[in-house]
């Protein structure tokens, strides 16, 4: 399935790594890349786990990648209203795994066994929720969190930390995205909010053209008074300083961004339309390969033996956790209803 525009004239509209600042350093970049490697293989890992039957559904981020690795890296992970809260998609895998989560629990949740931290069992792949993380849990309905997100915001004025919120652009045309320009920028009320949209150009099955009456999302939020910026998606290094730049302003403003990234859709929407390979688009990782060997990074040979060791980890991962228990038939009333105070600390 390929995009509604050429994916090779999507850079043109965005910001460069040029226009942002230039390379990152070869450490950070090294940092990056082996981020985005583990969040690809973990994506393949999970479609041959649905395509064997030896998971229920898959719907992930391959594509996304070259943004969603720095956004995790660049947010203030930590509890509490002086951290950042994140309300993300099922499309953040990466951004998971920048901030410090085993991939392998991904595949707990592929395969919906009680040893899921993120839902014991009780959902599907990508709905990620990491109280300690301030992640807030991953909802199937989309684009709800735009609206969730304006509460922890809210409590966040007086505060040190920022709400950031993701979605994707066919989203965009459901109420709670109009409602979090509204909320986050009425004047002298103004919300630390970073609102993030993950361009695609792709809805479940619907292009972009023709479903718009714009030709950026971003143009939307000048109407609101907010900054507003679009950057390649598919260049880390131009993402990296896009994400910075905007939360640098919303830290410090304590007012509302919104930040449209340019990115690729590399598989079908989920696992409902088959996961197969699209055609005709960018491959944010294979781009980022070849600029690191042209700098002389790192060589092909060593990102094959990369390569090589992740898949190899979690192919065995993923046999362990076919040993692991799915929950148990007494616990299908846990946490359904809340019988302790649990944002107060009550265990």
């Amino acid at each position: 399935m390929s995009s509604s525009a050429p994916a090779s004239a999507r850079a043109s509209v965005v910001a460069s790594r040029d226009h942002l600042g230039g390379p990152l350093a070869a450490e950070t970049c090294l940092k990056i890349y082996d981020l985005m490697l583990r969040a690809r293989v973990l994506e393949e890992r999970l479609i041959t786990m649905y395509k064997m039957g030896d998971g229920y559904f898959w719907i992930g981020g391959p594509g996304e990648e070259a943004f969603n690795v720095p956004l995790g890296l660049l947010a203030n992970k930590g509890q509490g209203l002086d951290h950042d809260f994140l309300h993300l998609h099922y499309r953040s895998s990466g951004t998971l795994l920048a901030m410090g989560a085993d991939p392998v629990d991904s595949i707990r949740q592929m395969k919906n066994v009680a040893s899921d931290p993120y839902s014991k069992g009780r959902n599907f792949a990508g709905h990620f929720s990491v109280r300690k993380w301030n992640v807030v849990p991953v909802s199937s309905p989309i684009e709800v969190q735009y609206s969730i997100a304006i509460g922890t915001a809210r409590a966040q004025r007086a505060a040190k930390g920022i709400s950031i919120v993701q979605g994707g652009d066919a989203g965009t045309a459901e109420g709670d995205f109009a409602t979090a320009l509204v909320w986050s920028s009425r004047k002298g009320q103004e919300l630390p909010l970073l609102m993030i949209v993950t361009n695609n150009r792709f809805g479940i099955s619907t292009p972009f053209a023709g479903q718009h009456g714009y030709d950026q999302i971003a143009e939307r939020g000048k109407a609101f008074g907010m900054p507003t910026a679009i950057v390649d998606g598919n260049d880390p290094e131009a993402s990296y300083a896009a994400i910075q730049k905007a939360m640098d302003y919303v830290r410090t403003e304590r007012k509302p961004y919104l930040l449209e990234a340019m990115v690729s859709r590399l598989r079908g929407h989920s696992s409902a339309s088959g996961a197969n390979v699209a055609k005709d688009e960018i491959d944010c990782l294979d781009r980022f390969e070849r600029t690191l060997e042209d700098r002389q990074v790192l060589t092909r040979a060593q990102m094959e033996e990369r390569r090589a060791t992740y898949t190899q980890e979690l192919l065995d991962a993923s046999k362990r956790v076919r040993t692991e228990e799915p929950p148990s038939p007494d616990s299908i009333w846990d946490f359904v209803f809340a019988d302790k105070n649990y944002v107060a600390g009550e265990s």
